[in-house]
């Protein structure tokens, strides 16, 4: 095997790796959303990654990921929302005022 292979697969690896981190994240922000909705009685409706950057937090490198997602509080309207994600855990969750029923 020559550098050029070693090189290849390096980054063949780096790339299975960021993409099973990614699934990995998209599956908790899901499963956030739904403990948040459930809590304040609102319907998720849908959710989508907007960014994804590679920061440091108290010293440690991980994804920094931002989704918008659509909630509704009536059934009727849709509103958005924010969530901020670092590594697999939730920090900050943004909605505007909603009406409810």
């Amino acid at each position: 095997m020559n550098l050029y292979d070693l090189i290849v697969l390096i980054l063949i690896l780096c790339f299975i790796a960021m993409f099973w981190r990614f699934r990995a994240i998209s599956e908790q922000v899901k499963v956030s959303l739904e403990q948040y909705c459930e809590i304040h009685n609102i319907q998720l409706i849908s959710v989508a990654r907007v960014s994804t950057r590679i920061k440091s937090y108290r010293g440690k490198l991980d994804f920094h990921t931002e989704f918008y997602f659509e909630f509704s509080g009536n059934g009727e309207d849709s509103y958005q929302g924010r969530i901020l994600m670092i590594g697999l855990r939730s920090v900050k969750v943004e909605t505007p005022a909603y009406k409810i029923d």
